[in-house]
């Protein structure tokens, strides 16, 4: 089985030379297997076609996918037209019950919310679909029903955007007008306290930082009356604090409703859903979403890459977690050495204490938003002196900060060039364009690009631009599983390779681990104070950092990923009182 895909919006038919139909072996033969439609755009009967390839890769805009399918898959779900991207197989959403989706972007998740909602009929590969024949095939499904509501219109649906910068281009007002407008279940004050907004109810949205913003979504989707709750992808900008309380609140919305959740951060998904569907394909191409399975079960098939029940690998190489913390002391050289300093501002002070920045090592921080961060980062930097303490020495610094915003109108290729033109071009092209995957991207303008595209291109400069120390603050942001596995192998080969400093400030559990050498622990009370420990290592750090959570973690004996206990469980229980809240072995 095999399907043609054109990605029209690369496709630019009148700065070409109409490569695809010129060298197609079958058009030479006399056959239509290429024409042309009204746009002007080739259309590629699949049926005719013999998967050569040669029209993929003659095409000069990559716009041409030809993709062999297994026969298992039969017909689509729902297909945007011809040689449009096709969709196999559909969530299940039962009430009672967290269904979380884990795979790549761009392989058909939004599309089955529009169907699910309603907004969408499955046309099944056809030309337009009709709720007769969605019944038709569910029937004698768990689905019939569900559907059969839909079909009558009764199923209200509540969402929660992907993309919560958005929403000031869409809403102009306070928060507290957005939220009382979606309270449609009287429990708007239980959501602001819960999510921690009653400071800034009475602040304009336009003024809201991203992690407020994020939070204002999920009060507003959950506010609402609604039969089915979908929430796309819940962690970015929140810290650990934040993302444990919205999985809590998710829950409790869970006993008599029904809940989709897209979620790339492992651990959340772990301790949010109830079943998981593993959705793979090829982005823009297709996508299959396989039937439900247990968390743990669907969790360790995808980061091994093989779906045993499909038959199927969806990635060359599985993604591997470290058992034992400890790194083996490295013979490095030092980059800065800092001694304790403060820095008070009106309404917020930081103190560091003393520290060691090695050269060719990765650390990572972790603490709560507000707490000083990016302070800490500046006066490092010299951008901002410190009020208490000295620092005697320079360093130049790349920068990534948290919030990725789009100042000029380029082409991606131009703007990297003019940052990477003093870096080695082979060096470049394999060790972080390549895994970057921005080889795509590079005809695309910056303000096209969506938020996770914008974030590894932002990874990218900073990380090509000449500096003695690299800082990326949460690079984690928009990106899916294979990408932040890729992202995290491209800082730390960078790292080690440049013996360049790299300081990573992130919220996802497992990007830290397989990251960071040492730990930088902040405490505090955000917005108040902050604390910046000294530079200290992963065991340490991590049961520092997490009794401050009151969690523990426990290592899956399968893959060796960190999963979270439940709480006052036996063995959370036993790893508190050894003071063990990461990395302890059930063998010992």
């Amino acid at each position: 089985m095999r399907i043609a895909v054109l990605n029209k919006d690369r496709c630019q038919p009148r700065r070409c030379s109409h490569e695809c139909e010129k060298y197609c072996p079958r058009v030479r033969t006399g056959d239509e297997t290429i024409i042309f439609g009204e746009d002007g755009k080739p259309i590629i009967s699949e049926e005719m076609c013999v998967g050569c390839g040669i029209c993929v890769n003659k095409c000069p805009f990559g716009a041409i996918m030809i993709i062999g399918l297994p026969e298992e898959l039969d017909k689509p779900i729902h297909r945007y037209g011809t040689n449009g991207f096709a969709l196999y197989g559909l969530p299940s959403v039962e009430t009672g019950r967290v269904t979380g989706i884990l795979g790549p972007n761009g392989i058909g998740k939004s599309t089955c919310v529009q169907i699910l909602s309603g907004n969408m009929i499955p046309n099944f590969g056809g030309e337009e679909g009709s709720w007769e024949e969605v019944l038709e095939y569910y029937s004698g499904t768990s689905m019939y029903e569900y559907f059969s509501k839909v079909a009558e219109g009764t199923i209200k649906v509540s969402q929660k955007p992907q993309y919560v910068d958005m929403i000031p281009k869409a809403f102009n007002g306070k928060t507290r007008e957005l939220l009382e407008n979606t309270d449609e279940c009287g429990r708007l004050d239980d959501l602001v306290d819960k999510l921690g907004l009653s400071n800034i109810m009475d602040r304009n949205i336009g003024d809201l930082s991203g992690g407020e913003l994020q939070r204002v979504a999920i009060a507003a989707c959950a506010a609402k009356d609604a039969d089915f709750y979908f929430f796309d992808e819940i962690s970015p900008y929140l810290d650990i604090y934040q993302r444990i309380k919205v999985s809590q609140l998710i829950q409790e919305i869970s006993q008599d409703k029904a809940v989709l959740v897209v979620e790339h951060d492992l651990a959340i998904l772990d301790m949010l859903s109830d079943v998981v569907h593993v959705a793979y394909g090829m982005p823009s191409g297709y996508g299959v979403i396989t039937h439900p399975k247990g968390v743990r079960i669907a969790i360790n098939q995808y980061l091994k890459g093989y779906l045993p029940e499909e038959n199927v690998r969806v990635r060359p190489e599985s993604i591997k977690f470290e058992v034992h913390p400890p790194r083996a002391e490295k013979e490095v050289g030092t980059l800065v050495e800092y001694g304790v300093f403060s820095k008070k501002y009106d309404k917020f002070s930081l103190k560091a204490d003393e520290g060691t920045l090695r050269n060719g090592e990765v650390l990572g921080v972790v603490g709560p938003n507000g707490i000083g961060k990016s302070t800490f980062v500046k006066v490092l930097a010299g951008e901002e002196e410190p009020d208490g303490g000295e620092m005697d020495f320079d360093i130049s610094i790349s920068y990534k900060p948290q919030y990725v915003v789009v100042d000029q109108n380029l082409p991606v290729k131009y703007f990297l060039r003019g940052i990477s033109s003093k870096v080695d071009t082979s060096y470049y092209e394999a060790e972080i364009a390549k895994p970057l995957q921005l080889e795509r991207l590079y005809d695309r303008s910056l303000a096209d690009l969506s938020g996770g595209e914008l974030q590894r291109v932002a990874i990218a400069a900073c990380l090509t631009r000449d500096a003695d120390m690299y800082i990326l603050d949460e690079p984690s942001a928009h990106l899916d599983v294979e990408q932040r596995s890729q992202a995290t192998r491209t800082i730390k080969r960078f790292a080690e390779n440049n013996k360049k400093t790299a300081m990573v400030v992130d919220h996802d559990i497992y990007m830290i681990d397989m990251l960071s050498e040492r730990l930088i622990v902040f405490e505090g009370e955000p917005a108040v104070y902050g604390e910046a420990h000294s530079p200290t290592g992963m065991q340490k750090g991590m049961n520092k950092f997490l009794s401050n959570l009151d969690i523990t973690f426990r290592r899956d004996e399968d893959t060796s990923r960190p999963r979270v206990n439940k709480k006052d469980s036996h063995l959370d229980r036993l790893q508190k009182s050894k003071g063990e809240y990461y990395y302890y072995n059930l063998d010992e």
